[in-house]
């Protein structure tokens, strides 16, 4: 019940208001996988990353997207928290308790071992509208060193930041862009992955088009 409930709410409406707030342009799109384990890595400036990446995916593919979310904002209400985990199907990650001894990436482990597919933000928390990326974490290194066999997609969002920028609640129409770069693979070696990741973000980046206003809208 619950799943059924989950996909008719991101294809009947947040699938419409992702096009009409950011025009959803993606690029790539065929390179997202449709099943798990495997791993999304994204940049983060805004809270509308998480949307816009669960109505990207095809529809078969949408119960197994499950977007890392930090436990401390996602969990904080009991009603937002049933939202979270049950509708936006969040692994919690407890990142508060990172260098406490706790293995805060236990539930992102546990949800890849039951086929999922993880959406992880490696720079650990929103960062400026501007879209400039900050130092990658190696969360999502160790998460591929525990599966090796997932490939890692690197996504690349342009203009999420100026829709709902960091501390704001009201979004902005404007066009987005998503781009989706080829998978990389895990071969050994927490360094020459996170820099191959990094890389890969940044040709995305490179790639991206210029942005604008969503259409029919001024600016």
């Amino acid at each position: 019940m619950i799943r059924w409930l989950r996909l008719a709410l991101i294809v009947a409406v947040a699938r419409p208001l992702a096009r009409f707030f950011t025009g959803a342009d993606v690029t790539g799109r065929e390179r997202l996988p449709v099943t798990g384990p495997a791993i999304v890595a994204a940049n983060h400036n805004s809270h509308v990353d998480t949307l816009l990446l669960l109505t990207i995916f095809k529809a078969r593919a949408v119960h197994l997207v499950r977007p890392a979310a930090a436990s401390d904002y996602f969990l904080k209400d009991p009603v937002i928290g049933w939202v979270s985990r049950n509708l936006i199907g969040i692994v919690p990650v407890a990142r508060k308790r990172a260098g406490t001894g706790e293995d805060v990436l236990a539930p992102a482990r546990q949800a890849l071992s039951e086929g999922a597919i993880v959406v992880v933000f490696p720079e650990g928390t929103r960062g400026d509208a501007d879209d400039s990326m900050a130092q990658l974490k190696n969360g999502v290194a160790r998460l591929a060193e525990a599966f090796p066999q997932a490939p890692v997609i690197p996504v690349w969002i342009q203009g999420a930041g100026r829709v709902l920028p960091k501390g704001e609640v009201v979004p902005v129409p404007m066009t987005c862009a998503v781009l989706v770069g080829e998978a990389i693979h895990w071969e050994g070696r927490r360094t020459p992955f996170m820099e191959g990741l990094r890389d890969a973000l940044l040709a995305l980046k490179a790639q991206a088009p210029p942005l604008r206003w969503s259409e029919g809208e001024d600016g």
